[in-house]
């Protein structure tokens, strides 16, 4: 948001809003220098765009950037409190500017939220360049839009910001007299401002919004926010990111641990620490995804599919909605029988792949595409399995590895 359109009754976090890329921390991967998004902006070469990631990730605010870079008009709708009459107060606007030679973004927040019919109506005018659309979903697009508007957009994905950029946005906000708290005379360790960046869950407008209103509960000027006073304001009662992350690894080792000892009641009570006090529903589930093959395996091969569902429950769902999800992974792994016999074989073939990397495919198990292949003896002698009945004698492996057996009991 531009100082011109600042409004000191606005939350902090509207009014640090960014105009350019010089105040705009995260998402390296797409709008770093160099980087595809970046130059489409840069060489005013701008086509529809879909922005997927969580809240508070900067979907809005690179939408404001682009129009600003770019020049154009900006018409913002929320797709939760708008539909078909705003659409078409807008394409007029659009149509109008274009008769003088400017363009107009419209940005659609919520995209996921607006039905098929809603979203077939756009499409002429991404069609026909009547407007740039610039759609902002924390939904996955392939299931949320529709398939003819999303193969004439670019989808360009956003992720949680790290500790160390939404640091750098609290900085900022401390440091700007005009937007910011300059004027406050904020006292705020580092070690404090860490704290808030790790309390965050990677969300810049819940830091910058947890930030204002400890320092409005404080109400003096020149009183130092605290630990307790960043914890209060964001209503989170315990550490699990604290800066060196020990707290939040004990966690994660304990939910793992209660796992592979079959102590659903302790698993569902670790898992409850972690999702309460603010973890990456995500994170939890690649943990659970990958216990289901480490330590669950083929002893019940089910726990796979089950926390492979919770994965993606919480990539659809986020939170709080998916708690639920991640509980049924949690207590079905910690319930079913365990095996390692996986993981101990991977180890054993990796150790052998890494030892005996310069032996060959065996000539018959070689592929033979073209006729001087086949005249050399690629694939000569390969039984086809299908057309024998019963055990086919024949190795798979190199000479000086047969017999092996890493799945051994």
């Amino acid at each position: 948001m531009c100082s011109a359109l600042i409004k000191i009754e606005q939350p902090l976090a509207d009014r640090m809003r960014p105009c350019n890329f010089v105040e705009f921390f995260g998402q390296d991967e797409i709008v770093g220098e160099g980087k595809l998004l970046r130059k489409l902006i840069d060489n005013d070469q701008l086509s529809s765009l879909i922005f997927w990631g969580p809240p508070g990730v900067g979907k809005t605010t690179l939408a404001y950037i682009i129009a600003e870079q770019t020049k154009s008009e900006f018409i913002k709708i929320s797709a939760v409190m708008s539909g078909k009459e705003d659409l078409k107060k807008a394409i007029v606007s659009a149509k109008e500017l274009l008769k003088i030679g400017k363009r107009t973004i419209l940005f659609i927040d919520e995209i996921h939220r607006w039905n098929k019919a809603q979203q077939d109506a756009l499409l002429p005018y991404v069609e026909n360049g009547t407007i740039i659309l610039i759609g902002a979903t924390t939904e996955n697009p392939s299931f949320e839009i529709i398939g003819a508007l999303l193969s004439r957009s670019r989808v360009f994905i956003l992720k949680h910001l790290d500790e160390k950029d939404i640091f750098k946005i609290i900085k900022y906000a401390l440091k700007d007299e005009e937007r910011g708290l300059g004027n406050n005379k904020v006292k705020i360790s580092d070690k404090t401002i860490e704290l808030l960046a790790g309390l965050s869950s990677g969300d810049a407008r819940v830091a910058l919004n947890g930030l204002e209103l400890a320092v409005k509960a404080k109400n003096k000027s020149g009183s130092e926010i605290k630990n307790d006073d960043i914890k209060e304001a964001l209503q989170r009662t315990h550490l699990v990111f604290d800066k060196q992350g020990e707290e939040f690894y004990n966690l994660i080792s304990a939910l793992h641990k209660s796992m592979r000892g079959s102590d659903a009641n302790a698993a569902l009570y670790w898992l409850a620490r972690m999702f309460e006090g603010g973890a990456d529903p995500l994170y939890i589930a690649r943990r659970v995804l990958r216990f289901a093959a480490e330590d669950v395996g083929m002893a019940d091969s089910r726990a796979l599919l089950i926390a492979n569902a919770a994965f993606d429950a919480c990539h659809k769902l986020g939170v709080p909605e998916c708690n639920v999800h991640l509980a049924e992974a949690v207590v079905y792994c910690a319930l079913a029988k365990k095996s390692n016999q996986l993981y101990t074989a991977y180890l054993a073939a990796a150790e052998d792949a890494r030892n005996t990397s310069h032996l060959g495919v065996p000539i018959h198990l070689r592929n033979a595409p073209t006729k001087f292949m086949k005249e050399i003896g690629y694939g000569k002698d390969y039984k086809y399995n299908p057309d024998f009945n019963g055990t086919v004698d024949q190795d798979y492996l190199p000479k000086e590895l047969k017999g092996k057996d890493y799945l051994k009991k």
